[in-house]
């Protein structure tokens, strides 16, 4: 008798394995190094050991060197805000007092036209009445004119008298004269002003040579040289005057 085939459903079930199967672990085994075995933790590095008080006092040192930074940088921003500050004032201040230099530059001309108007016409009592009040006018006129730039700080410049500074005199000739000290300023052709402490135009002057040795001169109130003669004594009282006004001034207060 022939034995019954068996049929589908009765076929052995094959069970596969997730774990290597006898040929991956001959090859494991047969070549190169073994593996470390499952479940091995790697070694621990050694590690150095810090004080903890060490560390605190680094920590602290690099804040307080933080601090002085941040304090150094604060320091320098403040200073470079009041320099800023002082530097603006003073440029406005410069800008209200010298913003009039260019119209008085231009006016000091009229100025000089009318000096020399008056110049070619003294006055006496022997003219006529016409000719008096035209001469009354226009010395009027330059005397407002000349005090309406002295309120604006546009002052003339004393040369008569005084050591030739070429800081304030322009120099177009020389005169023969022993009697003053050489490099004195003997004649002005042309007046010279001021505006607040820069010169507007110098004096055009006329110098001495042939006489003494010429002294420094010395620097007078408001950095302007000091004159000779009657001229430089009665500024230098003035100046002397006022030195004792403001003592006077600050001993009361003091008291």
């Amino acid at each position: 008798m022939s034995e019954p085939k068996p049929s589908e459903g009765d076929k052995p079930e094959t069970v596969e394995t997730n774990g290597p199967g006898p040929e991956a672990a001959n090859e494991g085994t047969s070549g190169g190094a073994p593996g470390p075995a499952a479940g091995a933790s790697e070694p621990l590095k050694a590690q150095a050991y810090v004080d903890p008080e060490i560390a605190a006092e680094a920590q602290l040192a690099a804040w307080e060197a933080e601090r002085s930074d941040l304090t150094d940088r604060l320091m320098r921003a403040h200073a470079e805000m009041d320099n800023l500050r002082k530097r603006t004032e003073r440029e406005k201040a410069d800008t209200t007092k010298y913003a009039i230099t260019r119209f008085a530059g231009d006016m000091l001309a009229v100025v000089d036209n009318l000096e020399r108007a008056l110049a070619a016409l003294p006055k006496s009592e022997a003219m006529e009445p016409q000719t008096k009040a035209l001469f009354e006018g226009v010395e009027l006129t330059a005397q407002d004119l000349r005090k309406a730039l002295e309120r604006h700080s546009v002052v003339r410049i004393d040369a008569l008298g005084a050591i030739f500074d070429p800081n304030f005199h322009q120099a177009v000739m020389e005169e023969e004269n022993k009697e003053v000290a050489t490099g004195t300023v003997v004649r002005v052709l042309q007046e010279g002003y001021r505006i607040g402490d820069r010169v507007l135009r110098p004096s055009m002057v006329a110098v001495a040579r042939g006489g003494a040795k010429p002294v420094k001169a010395a620097a007078g109130a408001g950095g302007w040289p000091e004159q000779s003669g009657e001229a430089g004594s009665s500024r230098a009282k003035s100046a002397s005057d006022d030195t004792t006004g403001d003592t006077g001034n600050d001993t009361g207060q003091t008291g």
